[in-house]
């Protein structure tokens, strides 16, 4: 018998599925991965809410240093000024809002390209040509708006809004776990940049999703990878930090370029994975530290960003060129063995015949991970979400 659509409607709506314990739970509908209205509710309750990681201090080095970005379409520009301070701000001219930077790059200001209005590195207003008539006017009361910025280990993050916690206490459970690896002595060695044809929240599930490795990354890295889930820590907001076993992230597995200095004492099979909210990832090698930020594009597109670190010590190596295209060169494979399979996910999602599957208990950290997702925004379920 043919299901209705009022039917259909319902059972996709249902999140008594994963709200059961792992043993019962099944998937998440899929009305929370390709509707409209669940993007808009994640973009004002998640992403201008949270602590959003944005680049690496070494991607703005010298004074004039700069790069815009564009987070949930809204236009923001990150600088060093004079100082050597790093500021934050919407990349929006205050007199029509036009940007006043593209790309990235060193300058001495920056100029709207529209009416020539003019702000130093801090975003304070210098100039405005043929503002002496208007009454009241005053350029030392007028900067672009300021965004708050924080540093951790090296990283830079940033909340849009009044954030929903400070960001001591967000970034306090990955100082306790993952302070050891030295992010901050470590310099950026390749970034990889890829936009896929899938929601968002596909890319931190594929990525804690351990039941797929030795099935998809068989030719890859899954043969010699191995977990258990007593070694899983659980965190409120679905966050959590994981310790398994792992050989390095390159062909073979090899140490291409040695032990982390201050790694030295553990094996080198030493591999972590921590997961902070809303779309931050950071896996610990006993080689590198590599973040990995998803940000979405739309319900059904993203911008995956990877971020490969390393020891200052090993970019004086003569060949760290050659060495570092093998660690991206076999980053993008295995990023391509999962590109696949979260566009075919996406696919299903708005299909009216796919039905959420039962989950298996190798899926406990994305059982947690969708109970702090859903218990956030629909704590009341998704009855009337479209």
């Amino acid at each position: 018998m043919a299901v209705s659509s009022e039917s259909a409607t319902r059972q996709t709506a249902d999140l008594s599925g994963p709200r059961q314990s792992l043993e019962l739970a099944s998937h998440a509908p899929g009305l929370i991965y390709h509707s409209p209205e669940v993007y808009r509710r994640e973009v004002e309750e998640l992403f201008k809410k949270e602590w959003l990681m944005v680049g690496r201090v070494e991607e703005l080095p010298e004074p004039g240093d700069f790069m815009a970005l564009r987070i949930c379409d809204e236009p923001i520009l990150l600088s060093r000024d004079r100082s050597g301070t790093l500021n934050a701000f919407y990349n929006m001219c205050v007199h029509r809002g036009v940007e006043v930077a593209q790309g990235s790059g060193n300058t001495r200001s920056f100029k709207c390209p529209y009416h020539g209005w003019v702000y130093d590195l801090a975003g304070q207003l210098k100039g405005a040509a043929h503002m002496d008539g208007a009454e009241g006017f005053a350029a030392k009361n007028c900067r672009l708006k300021p965004i708050q910025l924080e540093i951790w280990r090296g990283c830079i993050f940033i909340c849009l809004d009044d954030p929903s916690r400070p960001f001591s206490e967000a970034i306090a459970p990955f100082e306790k776990d993952f302070g050891f690896l030295q992010a901050d002595r470590c310099r950026l060695g390749n970034k990889m940049v890829l936009q896929l044809n899938c929601n968002w929240k596909f890319v931190p599930e594929n990525i804690m999703d351990f039941y797929h490795v030795n099935v998809l990354h068989a030719g890859t890295f899954g043969s010699n990878f191995s977990w258990e889930n007593d070694n899983v820590v659980l965190r409120d907001r679905g966050e959590f930090s994981i310790w398994y076993k792992a050989a390095p992230p390159t062909p073979g597995g090899q140490l291409l370029l040695g032990k982390m200095p201050w790694m030295e004492d553990r094996d080198p099979s030493f591999a972590s994975h921590g997961y902070m909210a809303p779309n931050l990832t950071v896996f610990g090698r006993i080689d590198c530290v590599r973040p990995f930020v998803a940000w979405p594009l739309g319900p059904d597109r993203c911008e995956v960003i990877v971020y490969h670190l390393f020891p200052e010590e090993v970019f004086q190596r003569p060949d760290i060129e050659e060495k570092l295209q093998v660690y991206r060169d076999y980053q993008l494979k295995v990023l391509d063995e999962d590109s696949s399979m979260m566009e075919s996910m996406q696919r299903a999602m708005s299909s009216p015949t796919y039905r959420p599957g039962r989950m298996s208990t190798l899926e406990k950290p994305l059982h947690h991970y969708l109970n702090g997702y859903l218990k956030r925004l629909f704590p009341e379920g998704l009855e009337g979400v479209q």
